[in-house]
């Protein structure tokens, strides 16, 4: 079984990424972290035997296939970069990036090093309904894919968050932070292996007090007869009882489906809700126990040289579309 190591466990999403590996049967060797960020006590209470160690000796660590990556989003490109030509594969959360040069960069030393750079899209991978939602578009249920509509509201959580937060040039901004999680659903969904990005906007119009955050974003892509619409935000009233009402339509050409990944306000309790609706079927689906094949996937690409978690173009598309339509929509591009 493969061990792995975590370079950076600034962001929450680290803890579903060293899970669900712990989960598949992999060994977590250990972590170095730059400093104290503030998610260091829940990660010691989920993780209480996996000891802080030195960031050279985990690199240079000869048993440790894998590197996690969930530093500040500026970081992360040259902590995998340093994985892969240490002779480790990297999965890194999202985004993998923040600039075009950063991708470049990693795309180089994949290249050169023939390692693999995956991005645990927790909103694709971690997410069971979203793997039912892709069996049944594989299995012709909607027919062709021509149209998806990703959401992806997020709560503040203002008091609570890092400095990082909210320096632009540290998180990289609203579409390539939030935005590249639903990049990759309409590109999986569609088939897509490129996109345009006709129309991106980013704004703070709730959080004066922070100019460096952008607190509304939107993005439109079109692949072929393939278009996508993408908003995202960090608006999730209080009283929701989770961090977002996430949702995802995917129209094909035979019906539709629709996901409410974490919550049905009004309806049934839980997660991961599927609506299907099609020339035979009309019905709500609990798609709750469809399982997380990711993980188990990258394990098996790490042992066999393989692409079958994430095709290694794709991770280097998604980025590049978030990065670009980041850049269009401050007028850099």
């Amino acid at each position: 079984m493969i061990r792995f190591a975590a370079l950076g466990i600034d962001h929450r999403h680290i803890f579903g990424m060293a899970a669900n590996l712990l989960a598949e049967g992999a060994d977590f060797a250990g972590y170095w972290t730059d400093g104290t960020p503030e998610t260091l006590a829940g990660f010691t209470k989920r993780f209480p035997n996996v000891s802080r160690c030195d960031k050279a000796a985990l690199l240079a660590d000869p048993d440790i296939d894998l590197i996690l990556i969930s530093a500040v989003p500026a970081d992360r490109a040259d902590l995998a970069i340093a994985a892969m030509r240490s002779g480790k594969d990297v999965m890194s959360d999202k985004p993998g990036c923040t600039t075009l040069a950063q991708l470049d960069a990693i795309r180089a030393a994949q290249e050169e090093t023939g390692r693999i750079w995956s991005i645990d899209f927790s909103e694709r991978f971690e997410v069971p309904a979203m793997t039912r939602a892709a069996e049944l578009v594989a299995e012709g249920a909607i027919g062709r894919v021509v149209q998806t509509t990703g959401l992806g509201p997020h709560r503040l959580n203002a008091a609570t968050r890092p400095d990082w937060f909210f320096d632009r040039a540290r998180y990289g901004g609203i579409l390539t932070d939030i935005g590249s999680h639903q990049i990759d659903q309409f590109l999986f969904l569609t088939g897509s292996t490129d996109a345009t990005v006709l129309r991106a906007y980013v704004a703070n119009y709730a959080n004066p007090i922070h100019p460096g955050l952008q607190d509304f974003g939107e993005i439109v892509l079109q692949s072929g007869d393939a278009h996508g619409y993408i908003r995202v935000d960090w608006y999730t009233p209080d009283a929701l009882p989770t961090w977002g009402d996430g949702r995802l339509t995917i129209l094909g050409t035979e019906g539709y489906i629709e996901l409410r990944k974490y919550i049905d306000v009004g309806g049934t309790k839980g997660t991961d809700h599927l609506i299907l609706v099609n020339g035979a079927r009309c019905e709500k689906v609990d798609a709750s126990d469809a399982g997380l094949p990711y993980f188990a996937r990258l394990i098996d690409d790490i042992r066999n040289r393989t692409e079958t978690a994430m095709p290694q173009a794709h991770a280097y598309k998604a980025m590049e579309l978030a990065i670009r339509a980041q850049m269009l929509a401050e007028g850099t591009t």
